[in-house]
């Protein structure tokens, strides 16, 4: 085999072991399995929002698997192909490997920006909005064509994507629009893509057919998981218990059955008195107090992704510039990649600006 093929090849062996150690295949495979007995389970869909939620990770998860699965086959294929190609003086099959092996290189490379997603909410799934900003009716136009150049990508990538709100514009487009995309590290990928999009193009919406220049925002934020319960030590708990009483101070009960709950920690008191016995009305105030620090811990998530907001990439950053004419561009500002093909990127053709744009930010974070 020639040298630098055998070289090419081994490098390619290399980055994908280094992808599988990072992924960590025992314990994705361990979290597969998790999920297939909670999917299993004949009382799942009795809460379908749960219940999606549990098949939405199943299916992304088996695909990680599957995917790797099969490039590592495919690598090892790459070289037999080779080897028997030479053998046999086969041109046409050693044309076939080199087509094969490009495109390992190029797989492993998209691939391999997963492993640099390892911020604190890269693995969530993503809330997008995008909206309007300077430039009238073409904002607003340009606006929808990055929320459907966003609806189409996920659509590639068969991501379900979820609308919550859109607020359309009154002659053309949308004011704002926000949607959700259900998929595992959603919001790591296109985190990058949050700032000022800015459109030039001549303006359907002119009739002297001038050249106008717009603007829109995108958002992305992480989708903030709700955790249904609370656990809470008996050392932040302060019980007492006191005589139930009823209208006009008349005891309810001779016992001393209500309880009253204080959390140390934050202050918050509930009291439960309904309930026949001490036990039963503990345990209600403790459902009851679970519920306060459940409300008050999305209260501080909250404030934490409104911080995020303003870190890194703002709305009032240009990261991206679309020209549509006089030539046809579309060219990120912060990494320099860019595209001359606008209708491609519009149509959801842009995991390359999303892999520069990590690759990026993790030159800046290592800078940092």
């Amino acid at each position: 085999m020639n040298p630098d093929v055998a070289a090419d090849i081994k490098d390619l062996s290399t980055t994908l072991e280094g992808i599988e150690s990072v992924m960590g295949l025992d314990a994705l495979r361990a979290k597969i399995a998790e999920l297939e007995t909670e999917a299993a389970k004949p009382n799942l869909w009795d809460d379908v929002e749960y219940a999606q939620k549990i098949s939405s990770q199943l299916v992304h998860r088996q695909a990680e698997l599957r995917k790797i699965s099969d490039l590592r086959q495919r690598v090892e294929d790459v070289e037999v192909l080779y080897e028997l190609s030479e053998d046999e003086g086969d041109q046409a099959g050693l044309d076939e490997a080199d087509e094969e092996r490009k495109r390992l290189k190029k797989e492993l490379d998209a691939l391999e920006v997963r492993t640099l997603l390892s911020g604190e909410y890269d693995e969530r799934e993503a809330v997008v909005t995008v909206r309007a900003e300077a430039g009238g009716i073409d904002a607003a136009d340009f606006a929808e064509m990055l929320m459907r150049m966003y609806v189409r990508w996920s659509e590639r990538h068969e991501y379900p994507v979820e609308v919550y709100d859109t607020s359309y514009a009154e002659e053309a487009g949308v004011k704002s629009a926000t949607f959700r995309i259900n998929a595992p590290y959603a919001y790591g990928t296109l985190s990058v893509e949050q700032g000022t999009h800015r459109l030039v193009r001549i303006s359907p919406f002119d009739n002297q057919g001038r050249r106008q220049t717009s603007f829109a925002g995108v958002e992305v934020l992480p989708v903030v998981e709700e955790t249904d319960h609370v656990e809470i030590p008996e050392k932040d708990i302060r019980v007492d218990v006191f005589r139930s009483s009823g209208p006009g101070g008349q005891s309810v009960n001779t016992t001393d059955s209500a309880v009253r709950i204080t959390h140390i920690p934050t202050g918050i008191v509930v009291s439960c008195q309904n309930e026949k016995s001490q036990l039963q009305n503990k345990a209600a105030a403790l459902r009851v107090l679970q519920s306060k620090l459940l409300a008050r811990k999305r209260e501080e998530e909250r404030a934490e992704l409104n911080a995020l907001k303003d870190s890194g990439s703002s709305w009032g950053n240009q990261m991206r510039s679309y020209v549509l004419h006089p030539y046809q561009m579309v060219k990120d500002l912060r990494t320099e990649f860019e595209v001359g093909n606008p209708d491609a990127v519009l149509d959801g053709q842009i995991d390359g600006f999303l892999e520069a744009g990590i690759r990026w930010r993790r030159q800046q974070d290592s800078a940092a």
